[in-house]
């Protein structure tokens, strides 16, 4: 115990140390949510050529572009210590380093200007010219430092057309990987194992004595028997080369072959500063001349720009643990195309996809740009799926909560109110495809071609046996959210007719919604408007956009417990997310960390070491072992385990609520735009935890600490200091501590567990008995 105790301490004493060793001077800087446009890219690597001479290289050589003329700005203030929180900023930006470094703003000087803002800071000066490289840096005021030193300079060249907004994206970006392990040489046949699958190009050097001597290669996803699989099944990737050696010793790039179905028309295409790549992690040589030796091998692999150390996640569980790195590796590995794709099959950006990918690389890495260019993406090019469409709603409220920046609300505004589907709305007062409303307006206003139909989950085999109707309560229940969230839009945007038509819309949908798809005497949710069947999704859906009247909460989990994981790997999404809100945290748990063949732990068991397209082959037998929507845990562990989510958008507000049942510990640090968040969890016995959370300057957090149901919090101890504390039930397993503002803060929990008999309101949920479900 005095161990455990010790080590939480050193950790806060280290983060203290660190703080006042570290220059005060702000850090982090991005703009139009960019970290890299200071830098020169030759072939996918960064290079030393500086950003004011990359006209004078002689190779190709590539850097991001900004494409505003009014780009906004970002920056992590720096940390004073506890209770930090910025007063005032300066910007200056110049045209030349010399003024900058020299602290001289040639082209915009804000001045002091008294604000907290850190985040989406306006850039206010003359108009920004095409095709220019200009040079900005900042310095803050905070309420415990005072005015701090001058940031580095960051440097960005500007588009060859600028417009008000647009967004910007980085540059792909290679690495150089070499095998973790390799088989005996002697055997003629040489296997290499890079640990984990990327998308990238195989580069060998071997020495042929006399020229003409071939190699048979074979590069894979999957392994069997120590061999490369070169029958794995479904859309898991396979290629075999031949290469003829020259005479002596060479370096060879083996060409990926083109496969015809992920560079169709609708496929993102690779650029051609990268090339043609494909995901793998074993390569297999062999030669039938024993005179041919081969040497060094590389793997180049390509993604978006990653940051490993951004993030981090350990508990007592490891299956918990295998499944972050799972999802973290996944999200990184996924990125290659520059946008959100489905994987490796079609490479083409699905909603869906693109939903789960935001959440989850929001969770392990401070990147908000390929989100946001994503979500563009798609709302130029939206795919055939019902709920999908709307679910461009949600993805662009996640980039505005997690940015603080709404130009692309403001910019796309009118063709997400198109995506609200009001026009689909039948006398009723629901949302029907199936009842000729689509017309050539409707998919025009849509930027679609054809009429959307609802999907419910995918594949068809994973909707326990949804019964379509004209009126269908999975999309009502998306339609019911995306109302909601239209609203908020129009009220951030000025739209303030649309925001009263708009909120006036929603609540009507929720009377009609329970009037026609609500079972009274079940006490659950229908699938439609004409039948009695009543499905996982149905409620889950209902449940998680808060459809449900607190009445019927306990019913309706009730159902959705029963069901158990009866959905897919993206259902899964809604699945957890219900349990969570719903007060089934610890149902939830046992779910995430399950070994069961419809399990994420399934994805690693199978051999894979990116996330899976479904559960198991056999649920889709053309499925794929690249294909970020199955990296749901990512997300689930940092919003709902750790608790961490935004109340405010640009993180100026958070609210940290951990969800913590059967483990021990967890250690944990969570990227923000605005700084890292860590979160420490030890458990000492049955009745005590310490808690440590670090909490980023510049940041307000509502913290909650976690009890279990049927608890008391007898005395809460801060950094040893006794806390007043109200004795009484948690029933919602959280006891609110307050607001904190910026700082590491160690609390010591003792609780006292009440006997609860079967009568009182406290406990009724455990008197029940444990539902049934399907696994």
């Amino acid at each position: 115990m005095k161990r455990t105790v010790f080590t939480i301490s050193f950790l806060s004493f280290v983060s203290t140390l660190f703080c006042i060793l570290a220059q005060n001077k702000p850090s982090g800087l991005m703009t139009d949510l960019l970290k890299h446009t200071g830098t020169v890219f030759v072939g996918g690597y960064p290079s030393s050529i500086p950003l004011w001479q990359q006209e004078k290289a002689i190779e190709p050589a590539n850097s991001t572009r900004i494409h505003s003329s009014r780009p906004l700005f970002g920056w992590i203030v720096p940390d004073n210590g506890k209770g930090t929180l910025q007063t005032a900023y300066r910007i200056i930006v110049s045209d030349s380093l010399h003024h900058a470094t020299k602290g001289r703003g040639t082209i915009w000087d804000s001045g002091t200007v008294a604000s907290d803002k850190s985040v989406a800071a306006s850039y206010q000066g003359e108009t920004l010219h095409p095709n220019t490289v200009y040079y900005w840096r900042v310095k803050t005021v905070t309420n415990t430092g005072g005015e701090s030193e001058w940031s580095d300079v960051a440097a960005f060249r500007t588009g060859d057309q600028l417009q008000p907004y647009r967004h910007s994206g980085e540059l792909l970006v290679k690495d150089a990987d070499k095998p973790l392990t390799q088989s005996d040489p002697d055997t003629g046949i040489r296997m290499f194992d890079f640990g984990k699958a990327a998308f990238g190009q195989l580069l060998l050097q071997a020495t042929s004595p006399e020229g003409n001597d071939t190699l048979i290669i074979h590069i894979g996803e999957k392994q069997q028997d120590g061999r490369v699989d070169t029958r794995p099944g479904g859309t898991i990737r396979y290629q075999q080369h031949t290469l003829v050696l020259m005479k002596g010793t060479h370096f060879y790039r083996i060409k990926i072959h083109k496969d015809r179905r992920n560079t169709l028309e609708a496929a993102v295409k690779m650029p051609s500063y990268i090339g043609e790549v494909m995901p793998f992690r074993y390569a297999e040589i062999r030669s039938e001349n024993p005179e041919v030796t081969i040497g060094d091998v590389t793997r180049e692999t390509v993604q978006y720009p990653f940051d490993d150390n951004e993030s981090f996640f350990r508990c007592d569980n490891d299956t918990l643990n295998q499944l972050w790195n799972l999802c973290k590796h996944t999200i990184k590995a996924t990125s290659f195309t520059g946008v959100y794709v489905d994987g490796d099959r079609e490479r083409i950006p699905y909603e869906a996809d693109i939903l789960i990918n935001q959440l989850s690389h929001y969770a392990v890495d401070r990147d908000y740009s390929l989100a946001r260019r994503s979500l563009e993406y798609i709302l130029e090019k939206p795919t055939w799926p019902t709920e999908w469409i709307l679910q461009a709603i949600l993805i662009a409220w996640n980039d505005y909560l997690y940015t603080g920046d709404a130009r692309a609300l403001t910019k796309n505004y009118e063709v997400l109110k198109s995506r609200s589907l009001m026009q689909l709305q039948t006398d009723k007062g629901l949302v029907s495809t199936t009842t000729g409303l689509q017309t050539a307006d409707f998919l025009r206003s849509i930027r679609f071609h054809e009429p959307v139909k609802d999907i419910v989950d995918w594949p068809h085999g994973e909707r326990d046996g949804f019964v379509f109707c004209d009126h269908n309560t999975v999309v009502n229940a998306f339609y019911y959210e995306g109302l909601k969230i239209m609203e908020k839009i129009a009220s951030i945007t000025g739209n303030t007719e649309d925001k009263e038509l708009f909120a006036s819309a929603h609540k009507r949908v929720y009377k009609v919604f329970n009037d026609t798809f609500f079972n009274a005497k079940r006490k659950i949710y229908t699938d439609g408007d004409t039948t009695l069947h009543a499905s996982l999704h149905s409620n889950m859906f209902a449940s998680i956009f808060g459809l449900v009247p607190t009445r019927y909460q306990q019913s309706v989990q009730n159902f959705i417990r029963s069901r158990g994981m009866a959905c897919s790997v993206y259902g899964a999404q809604f699945l957890m997310e219900a349990l969570y809100e719903g007060g089934n945290g610890r149902y939830a748990e046992q779910l995430l960390a399950s070994t069961s063949e419809r399990s994420w732990y399934n994805m690693i068991r199978s051999g894979s070491t990116v996330a899976l397209e479904a559960w198991d082959i056999k649920f889709k037998p053309n499925l794929d072992w690249n294909h970020a929507w199955g990296a749901v845990p990512g997300n689930i562990i940092t919003r709902y385990l750790l608790g961490i989510k935004p109340v405010t958008a640009g993180f100026g507000h958070i609210s940290i609520r951990p969800h913590i049942y059967t483990l021990s510990s967890v250690e944990s640090v969570t990227p923000t735009i605005r700084g890292r968040v860590t979160i420490n969890y030890n458990k000492i016995s049955q009745n005590e935890y310490v808690l440590t959370i670090g909490i980023p300057p510049n940041m307000q957090a509502d913290v909650y600490l976690p009890v279990d149901k049927g608890s008391t919090v007898r005395q809460v101890l801060l950094e040893g200091a006794p806390l007043k504390v109200k004795k009484q039930m948690h029933e919602d397993e959280h006891f609110r501590i307050g607001t904190l503002t910026g700082g590491n803060y160690e609390y010591r929990v003792f609780t006292t567990r009440q006997k609860v008999s079967c009568s009182s309101p406290h406990n009724l949920r455990s008197c029940f008995k444990r539902p049934s479900f399907r696994a």
